[in-house]
């Protein structure tokens, strides 16, 4: 028997986040490129920052043939040619941010399997940030989760601040879960 689910937060009734998603403007355009791996997720934070920006599109798949308009796209990825994100702050034309979701080995496999977007000049985050992320050990310094790296990104973009409502339910989902396995549990998984 399966729990019942909200339709809009993909979360289990009993947790939805929905209250706590907020609906903020961005100037600038954001296409989330969701591995399908991703979507079930119980951490989806890619969903969750879709549904707080009303400038934001996800789309998901590996391979895809039809997007919109990528002029004045970025691509939010690491990479050797990545400028940092903070110089396209104050941009005169508004910039669409193309953020691929899933493991740094499927976000890889998106690019290789749409040479389009892997060719959109590369903008990165500040190497030395740190993850809210208390239930993931980080791969390298600096990785965080979709919905961090867009909420950064925006505020390097748009100014600081405007975007941290959307980490509200991040925040929430995390400590739904820590409670849900224990504080021994999680000590003994995640020690600081």
């Amino acid at each position: 028997m399966s729990r019942s689910q909200c339709a809009r937060c993909l979360r289990p009734d009993s947790h939805c986040l929905c209250p706590l998603i907020p609906s903020l403007d961005s100037r600038t355009r954001v296409l989330i490129l969701q591995h399908p791996s991703e979507v079930n997720h119980a951490l989806n934070t890619a969903r969750l920052a879709a549904l707080g920006l009303r400038n934001a599109d996800l789309l998901v798949g590996e391979r895809f043939d039809t997007l919109p308009d990528l002029q004045d796209s970025v691509l939010l990825f690491p990479g050797d040619e990545a400028l940092p994100v903070a110089s396209f702050a104050g941009s005169s034309r508004p910039l669409t941010l193309v953020v691929p979701d899933g493991t740094w080995r499927k976000a890889r496999k998106l690019l290789y399997l749409n040479p389009q977007i892997a060719r959109l000049p590369r903008v990165a985050l500040p190497p030395d940030l740190v993850s809210r992320y208390r239930l993931r050990k980080a791969p390298m310094p600096g990785a965080l989760s979709t919905l961090e790296s867009i909420v950064t990104a925006l505020s390097m973009l748009e100014g600081e601040g405007r975007f941290d409502a959307l980490l509200r339910p991040f925040e929430a989902l995390i400590d739904s879960q820590i409670q849900a396995m224990g504080a021994d549990i999680y000590r003994r998984n995640y020690p600081a």
